[in-house]
């Protein structure tokens, strides 16, 4: 694989969250294009594994780029739901990616299945599956998943997404709720992105 620094990247992603997350990771060296900026609109995911749309993502921008790309596909996966929303995940919020609509989505789903939920320990992990595609065709996908648990009642105003109803192990508080600095060292997208860092 390539041992030349990456200088200059777009970041595969039209949501503003997962634009400022991945930018907050990356050096402050590196010229950072969005594809807004560019007007390209996104692909069509239709992947079946976060692997699969991470890659399909990276290449597509790479290439109406014309450079080299980091794209990200992720999700959470809640085990009292056969795994979902899973791959499906920002789909749940509909058309306009409406995550307060996703939620409540989350929650409808979970009375369904078991009235009692909050009593118990619903299961859930965040993953997240990063690729850097590079202008000759070559690319590198890691990735990344943090264990945890549903919380009962949206709790935090930072974060985006299911955030504010995801309480990671040995944490008493939801992603919503920790201040990014903190998120940013333990979650999905992090550990994701520290397997691939040496390339930046």
């Amino acid at each position: 694989m390539k041992n030349k620094k990456i200088t200059k990247i777009i970041i595969g992603s039209n949501n503003p969250g997962k634009i400022k997350e991945i930018r907050d990771l990356l050096p402050n060296n590196i010229k950072i294009y969005t594809p807004k900026q560019l007007n390209i609109p996104s692909p069509k995911e239709v992947g079946r594994t976060f692997r699969e749309n991470s890659l399909l993502k990276a290449k597509f921008f790479s290439r109406k780029a014309g450079m080299i790309c980091i794209a990200d596909d992720s999700g959470l996966r809640i085990k009292m739901l056969g795994g979902s929303p899973g791959i499906y995940s920002a789909r749940w919020g509909g058309k306009k990616n409406n995550f307060n609509l996703a939620i409540k989505k989350v929650y409808n789903k979970l009375n369904l299945v078991d009235l009692k939920w909050r009593e118990k320990k619903v299961k859930a992990k965040f993953v997240c599956s990063l690729t850097i595609y590079w202008t000759n065709k070559k690319y590198i996908t890691s990735v990344g998943t943090i264990e945890g648990q549903i919380s009962k009642v949206k709790l935090g105003k930072y974060g985006f997404g299911y955030d504010p109803i995801f309480i990671p192990n040995k944490s008493k508080l939801t992603f919503g709720e920790m201040k990014p600095i903190k998120k940013y060292k333990i979650d999905h997208r992090a550990i994701a992105f520290k397997k691939i860092k040496k390339f930046f």
